[in-house]
């Protein structure tokens, strides 16, 4: 999951509330001014005097060439480490990231920390962005923090879908409101998970809730940011999830409520690249997968045959983390 602070020194009070308002993880702030910070927003600060303190909790380390490469590993141990040159682009972050260092690249604008996120097609984890134009870094969280990763849809082929009885159902509700074409993934087997498409569709029987995916049974998996899956009734008030859309686009959302109520629910199964997929949803008409189009599909409409979008990875999770290990899930 990308985590981004951003350096407000000297101090600036208009990019201290872009920050707040952009969604930045912390704020880097002179000696002094952490309380001035909190005046103006609950956030982490890193200072001397900060949540994260400078020179114990985290240090600069001014690199200089690949031959630093084994004392900043040793660092990454226990700090976070901030990486500091005149020109970042030529600090050897490629052979960090391949050895494994979780280090902070500091940028100066979108395009470079774009790079960043980026590199070795994994990219770090972490950035420190420095700038004092409040325009820049408005545009930078904005696109930074909406576009976190790209999902690898499919179309899967329904094959079954049979009513099973009652079960309890999770309703998630989102502090997002969704729109055509987005949704949640779900799944009986986090190797299989479909695009169950939120309530943003008006109907005769209930108004939309945009904010809302009737997304399945409380056993089932979900994707959540950071490449981990979660159990929807795992799920609670200010967690994060994953909202998704037809096109694979991906990016954090916030759990404002689950409802969790019993309700009939229906088994799907679809296939996959000749790999069976299911899951488990209420049976009514209000609840919609995703066509490959992005038009939402009403359960109660689906028949064998017809292509709905999933997502689909091979392995699998131990405790929400994607493993290299065979697991079969039935």
């Amino acid at each position: 999951m990308r985590t981004i602070w951003v350096k407000v020194d000297p101090w600036d009070k208009k990019i201290v509330t872009t920050a707040l308002e952009g969604g930045a993880d912390a704020i880097w702030v002179p000696k002094g001014f952490d309380a001035k910070v909190r005046e103006l927003g609950r956030i982490k600060t890193i200072s001397e005097e900060g949540d994260f303190k400078l020179g114990k909790d985290v240090i600069i380390f001014q690199i200089k060439s690949g031959e630093d490469e084994d004392e900043i590993l040793k660092l990454c141990q226990d700090k976070k480490v901030v990486l500091e040159c005149r020109d970042w682009t030529i600090i050897p972050l490629e052979n960090l990231i391949a050895k494994g260092a979780n280090v902070i690249a500091q940028v100066r604008d979108l395009r470079e920390a774009q790079t960043a996120f980026g590199i070795l097609e994994k990219g770090v984890n972490h950035i420190l962005f420095h700038t004092d134009d409040p325009m820049e870094l408005k545009k930078a969280l904005s696109e930074l923090k909406t576009d976190e990763d790209q999902t690898v849809l499919k179309e899967a082929e329904i094959t079954e879908i049979t009513p099973v009885g009652m079960g309890d159902r999770v309703c998630v509700d989102t502090c997002t409101s969704m729109g055509i074409g987005q949704g949640m993934l779900v799944g009986n087997s986090s190797s299989g998970l479909f695009l169950v498409h939120s309530e943003s569709i008006a109907n005769p029987y209930v108004s939309p809730r945009p904010f809302r995916v009737n997304a399945g049974a409380v056993h089932a998996y979900t994707r959540v940011p950071g490449g981990k899956t979660r159990y929807l009734s795992e799920l609670s008030s200010g967690d994060q999830i994953l909202i998704t859309d037809f096109k694979g686009h991906s990016f954090a959302g916030i759990v404002g409520r689950l409802k969790i109520e019993k309700r009939p629910m229906m088994l799907l199964k679809a296939t996959v690249d000749g790999i069976e997929i299911t899951t488990l949803l209420q049976n009514a008409e209000t609840i919609r997968l995703t066509a490959p189009d992005g038009q939402p599909v009403s359960v109660v409409a689906l028949n064998s045959g017809d292509k709905v979008l999933a997502a689909v990875e091979e392995g699998g999770r131990h405790f929400g983390y994607k493993i290299d290990e065979t697991i079969l899930e039935k």
